[in-house]
């Protein structure tokens, strides 16, 4: 935990001006790891907060639209949520704030790159790898390598446009929507994409 909590919104804003990076990152792109199987109403802890616990769901869907990688890094993200932040609240006689809720904890993480001893030199065994992997590795090779190292792609798309030359399948992969949805989605709609062109070139 990073030691601060929030009980109301302007509470709430304060202190997302002022936390690490690895606690803004936990909030917002882990929650997909911490949710793997199922995607929520909300795709990040401040919108989910703001709709259930306050019950401000005008707050709750401003936040649950933001798609963090629309921004550059973190920091761009940051200024984004605390500007909706500041205006809903300019908009309001009354701070909302937790009375039968519970207040926002924030909490703070670091990955740890673990290898896995799993290798793929071709798409196939690519394919083959990816249905069984942990889903915390397709995590980390997608929204961890674009928004938090800041690659232009997530890992899997790079690999297989640079190593696999297949650029075309590369930016279908590029171009799924890896946000609000669970990471099971993800993994199936990329096997999905590599089987359309494995398929092609299956000898007949």
């Amino acid at each position: 935990m990073v030691g601060r909590s929030a009980r109301d919104e302007q509470q709430l804003l304060e202190a997302i001006e002022e936390i690490p990076l690895d606690s803004l990152s936990y909030h917002t792109q882990s929650f997909f790891l911490r949710h793997k199987y199922i995607a929520g109403p909300y795709p990040n802890d401040f919108a989910t907060w703001a709709a259930i616990q306050v019950r401000d769901r005008v707050l709750g869907e401003k936040l649950g639209i933001l798609d963090p990688y629309d921004f550059e890094n973190l920091e761009a993200l940051r200024t984004e949520i605390v500007n909706i932040i500041d205006e809903h609240l300019s908009q309001l006689q009354i701070i909302p704030r937790v009375i039968y809720g519970e207040p926002f904890h924030f909490m703070q993480s670091r990955i740890i790159e673990v290898p896995t001893g799993l290798e793929a030199r071709t798409l196939r065994e690519f394919r083959k790898i990816l249905a069984t992997v942990d889903a915390s590795a397709v995590y980390y090779h997608n929204f961890e390598a674009i928004l938090r190292l800041g690659r232009r792609m997530g890992d899997f798309a790079l690999w297989i446009d640079e190593q696999l030359d297949l650029p075309e399948l590369a930016k279908k992969i590029s171009s799924l929507d890896f946000y609000m949805t669970s990471l099971e989605s993800i993994r199936q709609r990329i096997i999905k994409l590599c089987d359309e062109v494995l398929v092609k070139e299956a000898p007949e």
